[in-house]
């Protein structure tokens, strides 16, 4: 199991990331919303759901971990240069846990390009691919 705060610089309420491992070219990670999660109070407060935006943003948490972990040294922190392709099947409730797949298309120390898939209890909630371009601003 791998630290999330050793390898990027995000920390709570931001953090995302439970749990991080490699399985050959594979990052799998997960993250359980908690219920007292600071965004469901007002996303939907009659039937609460974790914002999409926030879902890309834990795939790409736990790619970056995943990416680091594999030896991937950016310069500087890493920002989103673009996301596409994200689809949502599936609503990410409280007490849900997102179990991730992603794999890196492109890595190197300027461009993180990766591509994953989100399933709570085997469905598919989130697929999305993104690019990351390392800022020269130190993490």
């Amino acid at each position: 199991m791998v630290n999330a705060e050793d390898y990027i610089p995000h920390r709570p309420p931001f953090l995302f990331v439970d749990d991080v491992n490699i399985d050959g070219d594979r990052i799998l990670a997960t993250r359980t919303y908690r219920e007292d999660e600071w965004f469901f109070k007002g996303h939907f407060p009659a039937y609460p759901v974790v914002p999409g935006v926030i879902l890309v943003e834990t795939l790409a948490q736990a790619g970056g971990v995943g990416a680091k972990v594999m030896g991937v040294q950016p310069k500087g922190l890493v920002m989103f240069a673009k996301i596409k392709e994200a689809k949502f099947k599936r609503p990410v409730r409280p007490g849900d846990t997102l179990v991730m797949e992603i794999v890196n298309v492109r890595v190197s120390s300027v461009i993180c390009h990766q591509r994953g898939v989100g399933t709570v209890n085997g469905e598919v909630a989130v697929e999305a691919e993104w690019i990351g371009l390392a800022s020269g601003v130190p993490e």
